[in-house]
């Protein structure tokens, strides 16, 4: 293959009598070299996002929740999640309780998902109270000590809530303000059932980064929910923190067999199936794109090779008259045209893994933090995508390599050299 790879070489950097096999050469290597930049910037763009979203899921959310099949919640929920947290791959758990509720200030209201925690538990298990701006979480630390009836409130005894940056802004409710709670369940009275509500004070307002969780989730004291939901000691998902998140369907599987039956498990992944389906449906659209200027590019080499037969059709001749195999003859120009590939593939990598880079480190792209819940573009490079796309590039170049090398080996010396 030496002797191949030398003539190729020379082909390569010899000067022609045609200047325009040499100029579309160069431009083969350019377009293989912007295909592969651009392969690598928008998967690293892909990645970024994906990275982005899943740990900010996976910081708001806890990885598997376990509940019941029936909406009779979780009575003896302390003695099954002492023994659930024993079981393989389990980190830390914790009772939560959730329902969609309605949020009211003065004339403002808002939908959303009251979330009844116990804040030492829940730190375990996510990060939600870690990202709180405004105000403390330490007020639902303290255990409550007052449970008389809404009337009799004060507003430094009212019972503390964690809301939604976009939620606090749709209700203009702030760090020390009153707003109601009202439940869908409702309470019977001599009037009939009328709709149980129960008002709470602002203690904090976390911000995620999720509009969808920053909107729509409040989070209040396991014993103040209890109370409004007319629930005991029940609740309502008991939730766990795993130590392998790509493992959460099996060991979701384990946890309700070692649960007992009447119970099931969901996981984050499941969660977001929809999301992260969508990603990477945007990540083939988008891989398949770009890959046309690839594709270009081996048109590009297919034509230089094309000419570049024509051109040599007596050096192939003479080589072939010296007793140069027809094998070899081939080998020389689908290395020819390998090597526009991996110089320009080369070229791409460099350019797209230090765009990448330089983008990723200093936050070049800037985004709208309001409506994309992140101010800049973020960029995650990885090993696999470059060698995908290196692959990808060389395999493209190597093809259009097929046609013009057959052509090559299939000089007739004789008809060749006749009029020489």
């Amino acid at each position: 293959m030496q002797f191949e790879l030398f003539v190729a070489s020379r082909y390569l950097r010899a000067k022609r009598q045609r200047a325009v096999i040499g100029v579309i050469t160069v431009i083969s290597i350019i377009g293989v070299a912007a295909g592969a930049a651009s392969l690598i910037v928008s998967l690293a763009i892909n990645n970024g996002f994906r990275q982005d979203l899943q740990g900010r899921l996976l910081s708001s959310t806890s990885h598997i929740n376990l509940l019941r099949s029936q909406s009779e919640g979780i009575r003896d929920w302390r003695p099954l999640l002492a023994r659930l947290e024993k079981q393989p791959h389990v980190v830390a758990g914790a009772p939560a309780i959730y329902e969609q509720v309605l949020l009211s200030r003065g004339a403002r209201a808002q939908g959303g998902i009251l979330k009844g925690i116990i804040p030492l538990d829940e730190s375990k298990v996510s990060s939600i109270l870690n990202t709180i701006t405004q105000g403390s979480a330490a007020a639902l630390d303290v255990v409550p000590v007052r449970t008389d009836s809404n009337s009799a409130d004060t507003a430094d005894s009212l019972p503390p809530i964690i809301l939604g940056k976009d939620m606090s802004d749709e209700l203009d409710a702030y760090v020390g303000s009153a707003i109601t709670v009202t439940s869908p369940q409702g309470e019977l009275t001599p009037f009939g059932v009328l709709p149980k509500y129960k008002r709470f004070r602002v203690a904090g307002i976390f911000a995620s980064g999720f509009f969808g969780t920053d909107n729509s989730w409040a989070f209040v004291r396991l014993s103040d929910a209890q109370r409004l939901f007319d629930l005991s000691d029940v609740v309502s998902v008991l939730e766990f923190k795993v130590d392998d998140i790509y493992k959460a369907g099996q060991i979701g599987r384990n946890l309700e067999t070692e649960a007992g039956k009447g119970y099931m498990s969901t996981n984050w992944m499941e969660q977001n199936h929809a999301l992260f389906h969508a990603l990477r449906l945007e990540r083939v659209v988008t891989f398949i794109t770009i890959g046309l200027i690839v594709f270009v590019a081996a048109l590009n080499i297919l034509t230089s090779l094309i000419m570049m037969v024509m051109e040599k059709t007596r050096d192939i001749a003479v080589l072939v008259s010296m007793g140069t195999k027809r094998r070899q003859i081939r080998h020389i120009f689908i290395l020819q045209g390998i090597l526009v590939g991996v110089i320009g593939t080369v070229i791409g990598l460099i350019v797209g893994y230090a765009i990448s880079w330089t983008a990723g480190t200093y936050h070049l792209i800037s985004l709208s933090a309001e409506v994309y819940s992140i101010d800049y573009v973020p960029f995650a490079t990885r090993a696999q995508g470059g060698i995908l796309v290196a692959l990808v590039a060389i395999g493209v170049s190597f093809i259009a390599t097929l046609y013009p090398s057959w052509s090559a080996a299939s000089v007739l010396p004789a008809e060749a050299l006749r009029y020489e």
